[in-house]
């Protein structure tokens, strides 16, 4: 490889900043990533979310039913650039229903943002997700918000972080007050305040001060509140624990901002403490080893699907995560699972659903590929070689229902429809093997049900029919020889969409009969 090639390699890698935002529902996402967006110069006027039936929306909700709802039900890529950083956000839904798409997305991110609401502390869902972050060693970053309304005492919201989720915290900043007598917080790396300025807090001033015991925030504060942080940063200093950049890298601490993303208060700092934190690129594992992203050869992973992106086209796009080497238009590949050459002719970028022809891109970026029909998630592109990327995690679903059409005469489009969501990882589906094939498809959560049903009357033209089953676990069968009828009781077996032989089991106790029974057969929770 040239020395100029591993240079601008070198360069462009470090610029790069990919990371996810992960939280509970309505802990403020949505918003927070608008904020950033904004600050990135990447859009004029932040949409509210309040406003479900204004005529702007959430930028980053780009599908109809997610302007109905007022929530994100499908990750979505940004892109911006800001103080010389290129950025790319993925942004997950944090509807607990939609936990399959997130999870996978996470594993394209290279950090994460943990947004968790003042007053309510870690919910159920964040801690799924930082679960799934947590495996993979990624960075974590905390931003606290909602700090304009009442909530909890901040020490205790640093100590449930640690009792719930196992990771240490260290606060970058902390507040001055909290709901209406928010006035400000104290960043304690750079010694300053951000403060509120009039009486509708539309204005921000940061001040540099000598430390937390300046004149100058008992001035803006009052006694009440300059007392309350001396005495409460006096507490930190003693007993909390010092920022660490090799712990916050191997994902063990997560430095805490505080603020309010509504009213844009504290979000400049994180974003731009963020990113002088949180990591480049890293390598990536691979049948070959790590991966690293200075490596010359372009290589990639497919971790997304979207069918219909524009329903004017009836277009779909797979995103690529690029892993190593440098990206150009027109470049052709291995499609590794295929076994074949392919030519990447017209490569996207996104801001949500807008989108751009991208002529370059490097490790960390995503992009966004058109796709006749030969992608699936997991699949590896790579020069020159046949690098895979280890696979991409699959779950097993624990909500199933018969699927059927109202109208038979729409078979050929019901059966694009089932097919293209299915690519996607929507849904799961199942057939029976008996002599009448039924259709079974199965979720991670009901929400995923009824977003496929209005996907296929809005996108397909097709009504269809969903009943549920007493179905609740589903598990791969690994055997010489699969015998039917033992699933008779309280289970059946069905092929998945790669001919696979699946138990799905009505209750614990008849999934563990039939594995008593079977003692040579193996039971795996995901397809092997």
């Amino acid at each position: 490889m040239s020395t100029t090639l591993r240079e601008e390699l070198a360069q462009e890698v470090a610029k790069r900043r990919t990371f996810a935002i992960i939280s509970h529902p309505d802990a403020g996402k949505t918003t927070l990533t608008e904020k950033l967006l904004l600050y990135g110069g990447a859009i004029h006027i932040a949409g509210s979310v309040k406003a479900r039936k204004a005529a702007r929306h959430a930028t980053s909700d780009w599908m109809e039913i997610e302007k109905q709802r007022g929530i994100s039900v499908t990750s979505s890529v940004m892109q911006f650039q800001y103080a010389g950083k290129q950025v790319n956000i993925l942004d997950t839904p944090g509807h607990q229903d939609f936990s399959e798409d997130t999870y996978r997305t996470l594993t394209a991110a290279d950090s994460a943002v943990m947004l968790i609401d003042v007053a309510k502390g870690v919910e159920a869902q964040t801690i799924k997700l930082f679960q799934v972050c947590s495996k993979r060693g990624i960075p974590i970053f905390t931003f606290i918000n909602k700090l304009d309304r009442e909530g909890q005492n901040p020490f205790d919201l640093l100590e449930e972080i640690e009792r719930v989720l196992g990771i240490r915290s260290v606060p970058m900043n902390w507040p001055i007050g909290m709901g209406r007598e928010l006035c400000g917080v104290y960043d304690r790396m750079k010694n300053q305040v951000e403060l509120f300025q009039g009486n509708d807090h539309s204005t921000i001033e940061v001040r540099k001060v000598e430390g937390y015991r300046d004149p100058v925030i008992r001035e803006m504060a009052g006694d009440y509140l300059a007392d309350k942080l001396i005495e409460e940063l006096e507490l930190l200093d003693v007993a909390g624990d010092p920022f660490d950049y090799d712990k916050v890298s191997a994902g063990e601490l997560t430095p805490v901002f505080f603020g309010s993303a509504v009213n844009n208060f504290g979000v400049q700092t994180f974003l731009e403490n963020f990113l002088q934190l949180a990591p480049a690129p890293t390598p990536r594992k691979s049948t070959d080893g790590a991966v690293a992203p200075e490596n010359e050869k372009f290589s990639g992973y497919i971790f997304k699907i979207q069918a219909n992106m524009n329903p004017a086209h009836r277009d779909r796009l797979a995103f690529l995560r690029i892993c190593s080497g440098k990206f150009q238009r027109g470049m052709s590949v291995r499609h590794v699972r295929a076994g074949k050459e392919i030519k990447l002719s017209q490569p996207q970028q996104f801001l949500a659903q807008d989108r751009d022809i991208v002529d370059v891109a490097y490790p960390g970026d995503i992009i966004g590929l058109f796709d006749p029909g030969i992608f699936r998630i997991g699949d590896s592109l790579s020069e020159g070689s046949s690098i895979v990327f280890d696979e991409l995690p699959t779950f097993s679903p624990e909500i199933f229902a018969k699927v059927s059409i109202k109208n038979a005469l729409k078979q050929k489009q019901y059966l694009k429809g089932l097919d293209q969501l299915t690519e996607e990882g929507m849904v799961q589906v199942f057939r029976s093997t008996g002599p009448f094939e039924d259709t079974y498809l199965g979720v991670v959560g009901q929400l995923q049900f009824e977003v496929f049903e209005y996907r296929m009357k809005n996108e397909y033209g097709v009504d269809i029919i969903l009943n549920r089953t007493p179905f609740q676990f589903a598990r791969w069968i690994v055997a010489d020889k699969v015998d039917a009828s033992k699933f008779r009781i309280n289970s059946t077996l069905v092929k998945d969409k790669n001919g696979g032989d699946v138990a799905l089991f009505e209750n614990e106790y008849a999934m563990r009969t039939a594995m008593e029974r079977m003692p040579d057969v193996k039971f795996l929770e995901t397809a092997p």
